[in-house]
Parts: structure tokens; C-alpha cells; sequence
């Protein structure tokens, strides 16, 4: 535990060689709130990996150094999901929080609460929340035929695909992504995605670290890989499996692939156990068809997601941006980043 906030009142910064087996400890071991999927995060959006720690309250995060602002950071959640989780008091935690901003020189603190973990519920009256679209979620330990429950338009994907020969196998964890990073590279550029989202080798290979914390799936015709997910499958409590990231070729899309691919998954997830699978919202949290399309696989109404902002140095802030007010994009210093 860091000694620089491990006195009485104050957050611990845990370790990592302490972090995972805390999670594990608190029931929290969510892929999302990993050491090595914080890491891998840090690929991302560069920063330093914390796992901020109060009695039986914890929050995984990154810190990052404000450009041309010496001393000054902000924090925000991993890519994806995240925000202080844990039974203990969350009121306590916030308040120390707030103290371990001061020392840190945070300015803004900026969350993706955790739509299974419905954190948001226990935010500091201090952070301001922002509601967009529901996450879709998939339960898989109700009884029945989980083809019965999709839209009508991904269970005939899904038997198309079936009626063309696609074999689904599954890896946990994966020998390597190297087939996977291919596929999805060619459906970034087919599909024209943000330069965000066109991932370098070296997230590939940071996510190999999670282990068994990381499964994938593939639907393959003939040998020809058609269509391949990333699935986060927590190793301990919480019984949640995510899906992370995905990819289909146009051969793949024609055939109805990648539907029968989250059906098989969600049937290897009731059979490994879990209780639900995590599919995710759309780009930025909208309603867009990547969102329609993950809420055509279950009936479900899905899991309410929010983003929470919040600013500790109004001074510093008001100096960064010339406002006061967290609107439009937060931190607004960063929009242009």
C-alpha cells in the first residue's frame, strides 16, 4: 500500500501486486477493474493505473497529466466501465476522495459508472450525472431457448449462418490475437472507424495479460475465419461475462455470422456459469445501430448507464477552460486532446 495516503482518513493507493487479490477478497472481481485490463486502458487513454482503496470501498482508475499543467492531472474510469464500487460507505469514500484530490492536484474526475454494479446510485451529491442510452444486456440463466428471445431479424441470421456450415469454437484464454487484430483492423477501415478505435499491437498484447479473465469466440466456414469476438470473463464473483470487442468480414456479415456467434456465446456463458451477458452500449453511449443491434439479442430493456463529471479545483478549472460550467465535452480543457 503506498505510504503517501495510507494514514487514518485517507484513501490507500493499493499496490499492484496487491490489487487483483483485493478484488478477489471483496467479491469485485470484474474484469474491468483488473490491474491488467487497467493497464491495457493506459494504451489507450495514457495515464498511471490507481486502485484507490477506503475499508471495503475501491475505485479503479487512471491518472492523467494534464499537457503544459506541471502538478496538475485529472482521473478518469478504463475504457468501458468503472467508478468506486464495494458494500462499504460510499459517502465516507467520497469525502476522502475529495481529500486525495487535494493532494494529488486533481482538477476533474470523469466516470463511466458500471451499468451491473448501478454505482451511479451512490455518487457524491458534488458529481454532476448525465443518463444516456441503456446498456444491452443479455440474462442467460433463465430457462428456455436463448434463439427464442432474439428479434426476429438476428434469429434468421442465426440460422442462416447455421444453415451455411459456420462452426463456433471458443478459446479461454486465447494462444494469441494476432487473427483476431487482423479481422478487426479490415473492419475498421471498411467500416471507416474513428482513429480511436484502430488499435495498436501493443493493446493486442496487453490484453493477453487478463489470462483467463479473457475468452474468445469464432465462427469459421471452411477454415476462413467470418467473424470473432473478445469476451471478459471474470475468473471470480461477480457471475458477469462482457463482451468487449468484435469483428466479421463481408463474407461473414452476409452470413448471418456474427449472430450466431452471440448466441453461441451466450450459451457457453450459461454453461461456464455466469449469469448474464454484458453486451455494452452504442458509440458514445447513443442510440445508434451498433446499440440496435446489441439490443436486438434479448427482450431485456437493458442496464441503466451513466456518466458522471465532476470538477474539485473550480479555480484551476475556470483558468484551464475560461468557464466554470461542465458542459458539452469533459473536461472541456480536453476537447481538442
Amino acid at each position: 500500500m503506498s505510504a503517501a495516503v495510507g494514514a487514518r482518513g485517507r484513501l490507500v493507493e493499493v499496490d499492484a501486486a496487491d490489487w487483483d487479490g483485493l478484488l478477489r477478497e471483496l467479491g469485485l472481481g470484474d474484469a474491468y477493474l483488473t490491474r491488467a485490463y487497467v493497464e491495457a486502458s493506459c494504451l489507450l487513454d495514457p495515464g498511471r493505473p490507481v486502485l484507490l482503496h477506503d475499508e471495503d470501498v475501491v475505485f479503479a482508475a487512471i491518472v492523467r497529466e494534464i499537457p503544459g499543467e506541471p502538478g496538475r492531472v485529472d482521473v478518469t474510469t478504463p475504457y468501458g466501465y468503472g467508478g468506486p464500487v464495494g458494500p462499504g460507505s460510499h459517502e465516507r469514500f467520497w469525502e476522502r476522495y475529495g481529500g486525495w484530490c487535494a493532494e494529488q492536484g486533481v482538477v476533474t474526475t470523469f466516470i463511466r459508472f458500471h451499468p451491473l454494479f448501478e454505482n451511479w446510485r451512490n455518487a457524491a451529491p458534488g458529481v454532476q450525472l448525465e443518463q444516456v442510452a441503456n446498456t444491452a444486456t443479455w440474462p442467460v440463466t433463465v430457462g428456455g431457448d436463448l434463439l427464442a428471445g432474439m428479434h426476429s431479424m438476428h434469429r434468421r441470421g442465426a440460422r442462416k449462418a447455421e444453415r451455411a456450415g459456420l462452426e463456433v469454437s471458443f478459446e479461454r484464454p486465447p494462444a494469441g490475437l494476432h487473427e483476431f487484430a487482423a479481422l478487426y483492423d479490415e473492419s475498421m477501415r471498411r467500416l471507416d472507424a474513428d482513429a480511436f478505435y484502430r488499435f495498436g499491437s501493443e493493446y493486442w498484447e496487453a490484453l493477453t495479460a487478463l489470462g483467463s479473465r479473457l475468452a474468445r469466440a469464432d465462427a469459421r466456414l471452411g477454415g476462413e475465419l467470418l467473424s470473432s469476438v473478445l469476451l471478459l470473463a471474470n475468473k471470480d464473483a461477480p457471475p458477469w461475462l462482457h463482451y468487449h470487442l468484435g469483428a466479421t468480414s463481408s463474407h461473414g456479415f452476409d452470413l448471418g455470422a456474427s449472430k450466431l456467434l452471440f448466441l453461441r456465446s451466450a450459451e457457453w456463458g450459461r454453461e461456464q456459469g455466469y449469469e448474464e451477458l454484458h453486451l455494452g452500449s452504442g458509440l458514445g453511449g447513443e442510440e445508434d445501430s451498433l446499440w440496435q443491434f446489441k439490443q436486438r439479442f434479448s427482450p431485456h430493456p437493458g442496464r441503466e448507464f451513466w456518466l458522471g463529471k465532476a470538477v474539485h479545483d473550480e479555480a484551476a478549472y475556470r483558468e484551464l477552460t475560461a468557464c466554470g460550467a461542465a458542459e458539452g465535452f469533459f473536461p472541456a480543457y480536453r476537447a481538442e486532446a
